[in-house]
């Protein structure tokens, strides 16, 4: 499931937000600053982050802006909460990148809703829903790949580490991010298994034919130097 960053300084609203979150099934991370928080949003590379407005010092709407002039993290889903009840603030909030706006106090149920509501809008990504990327398409539900609607035999590694590509798409990742996201973190594997098993999954990838680059999927696990991986059916 998805990975939400929760940024509230009120440590009790970041905990009664984490409960109903998890009870969903989402995972979650914590912050109780803007400070903190951007460490995490580079590092982690949530899903979804719920940013509180009135923070002291930097502001939601602050760290908002910043994400969303970082190249690297910009395209992050982000619904600010706040008490603040005008018009002009949810059009101000909205203007700087927000993909939604919940004014406390808020039930869980209308959070859930705007959260899978944000996710279906970004990535496409919900546990049931078919996730596609040119040629290639993935089901959760039935655990299973085709390219060009012919099915792929590929094992249960090589499906994880596809539905995370795939679910976290033109984002780069560290081996170690991957290897925390697919293995989990307690986990003792080499960081270059994770090489052997991107070459597995590029040549399961590879379609018998290909007109063009857009229509070879292997070419979507790209190999970005220095940092990692990205999933990208942008390709040259």
């Amino acid at each position: 499931m998805p990975t939400i960053l929760i940024v509230d300084d009120e440590a009790p609203i970041r905990e009664m937000i984490k409960v109903s979150l998890e009870l969903s099934g989402f995972n979650c991370l914590e912050a109780d600053s803007a400070k903190s928080a951007m460490p995490i949003i580079v590092d982690d590379r949530p899903d979804l982050i719920l940013l509180d407005w009135m923070m002291p010092e930097v502001s939601g709407l602050e760290l908002l802006r910043r994400i969303r002039r970082d190249s690297s993290i910009k395209e992050t889903p982000v619904i600010l909460l706040t008490a603040k009840i005008e018009e002009q603030n949810s059009v101000q909030g909205l203007d700087a990148g927000a993909d939604d706006y919940i004014r406390k106090p808020f039930s869980s149920r209308e959070l859930l809703a705007r959260i899978k509501s944000v996710l279906r809008r970004s990535d496409g990504f919900l546990e049931d829903d078919v996730i596609s990327s040119g040629s290639l398409s993935l089901d959760p539900l039935g655990q299973r790949v085709f390219i060009n609607s012919e099915p792929v035999n590929i094992g249960p590694t090589e499906y994880k580490l596809l539905k995370f590509f795939m679910t976290h798409q033109d984002r780069v990742y560290t081996r170690s991010h991957i290897l925390d996201q697919v293995w989990g973190g307690n986990v003792f594997i080499e960081e270059r298994t994770i090489d052997v098993h991107i070459r597995r999954l590029r040549k399961l990838l590879k379609p018998k034919h290909a007109s063009s680059n857009s229509d070879d999927p292997s070419l979507f696990v790209q190999t970005v130097r220095g940092s990692g991986y990205r999933f990208s059916s942008k390709v040259a």
